[in-house]
């Protein structure tokens, strides 16, 4: 079997922080590996690490520390997120816009560390700073006054401090504010089987192979099943299970298996495709969506894009062409941009409310965005 990679006996959390650029999201977040490293014991991570540490866990909450400007945000799906909001600045324009991204890519909850706090010696300032913070929330429909909001200073925390119960304080309350107001989420395994098809075989006396990493659910011998997207969609059941060319009753949620199926032919099915459990998705290929577009220095385009742009669009396994409208008002789309776009595809996809892609270029990536309506 493969082997573990984390303790599995803790609910797994994923959560990301938001906020305006140089608020102190990756101090705080190198706070949060340190304060949690001492009370719980996971290790620590350095600050200039940050950008590319592995996934560092404390008592059921992952710090998932990718850095974090947006792409964390808009590329994993968060359970929650922690909105930083620097106290002596206030809500600047990114945390109005962050704070809109996650009501539309679906963050269910939200966070809020006013941080800096030390550099602010005036009480009623940090009380207008967190009132403002609270009605910007209450704005997007997030529930602002009852919002948990922390005060404090992750840098002081990050050194080990904790003046005025600033520092380390003020972090451990985040960690456990996490766990209480965040509740666990619907684990992957529980949901209806979904499994994108990354590549197909034919073997011979036994039929069809597809392979792929089971995406949610559980997928066992003699489960009827239908393959959706790129053409019509086709009912099938599934004769065999195989993970590291073993035989296996299941396959679940996170793993990578090859499922056999009874009368499709190798040429009925393609990457790209998706396994479902029958009635649970339904092709489209017209919808709205949030995408972000890469800017010049993330490895984007280097010139605007105007309506009728057609790039592709890497939806779990494949690149489908789509036509891209733009709202009324917008004659362009600039690298660097939030937009919400009209899109409409030349083939089907698997597609729900909350489903992320990739825009691409040539087989490069120029722009990540999420399913935030589908239309037909």
């Amino acid at each position: 079997m493969a082997k573990e990679k984390f303790d599995r006996s803790l609910p797994h959390v994923n959560v990301g922080t938001i906020g305006h650029v140089d608020h102190g999201k990756t101090t705080l977040t190198a706070a949060l590996t340190r304060v949690c490293s001492e009370v719980f014991g996971s290790a620590i991570v350095e600050f200039d690490k940050i950008d590319s540490a592995p996934e560092e866990k404390a008592r059921g909450i992952t710090i998932n520390t990718a850095h974090v400007e947006y792409n964390s945000t808009i590329r994993h799906y968060a359970d929650g997120a922690i909105l930083v909001c620097s106290a002596a600045d206030g809500p600047m324009p990114q945390t109005r816009e962050h704070i809109l991204l996650s009501r539309q890519v679906g963050v269910p909850y939200i966070v809020v560390f006013l941080n800096k706090a030390d550099l602010v010696d005036d009480a009623e300032l940090l009380e207008l700073v967190e009132m403002e913070v609270r009605d910007l929330l209450s704005t997007y429909d997030f529930p602002g006054d009852d919002t948990p909001i922390i005060i404090g200073s992750a840098r002081m925390a990050l050194e080990g401090k904790d003046d005025n119960e600033m520092g380390t304080t003020a972090v451990k309350k985040l960690v456990e504010t996490l766990d209480s107001y965040i509740p666990e989420p619907v684990r992957a395994i529980d949901q209806p089987f979904l499994m994108p098809i990354e590549d197909v075989f034919s073997i011979s006396g036994r039929g069809t192979v597809v392979t792929g990493r089971i995406e949610r659910g559980i997928v066992r011998v003699q489960d009827p099943l239908e393959i959706v997207g790129l053409r019509d969609t086709t009912t099938t059941t599934c004769t065999g299970v195989e993970m590291f060319r073993k035989l296996l009753d299941e396959g679940r949620a996170g793993e990578n298996c090859g499922v056999l199926l009874r009368g499709t032919k190798r040429d009925d099915v393609e990457r790209g495709q998706v396994l479902v459990k029958p009635g649970s998705v339904k092709p489209h290929t017209k919808f709205t969506a949030e995408v972000y577009v890469l800017s010049k220095e993330e490895g984007g385009r280097h010139t605007p894009f105007f309506k009728g742009y057609r790039p592709q669009f890497y939806f779990r396994t494949t690149d489908v062409t789509g036509n891209c409208e733009l709202p009324e008002g917008v004659e362009m789309v600039m690298p660097g941009d939030n937009i919400q776009m009209t899109v409409t595809l030349i083939k089907t996809i698997a597609m729900e409310d909350g489903l992320r892609f990739a825009i691409r270029e040539g087989g490069r990536t120029v722009g990540a965005g999420v399913v935030a309506k589908i239309i037909e």
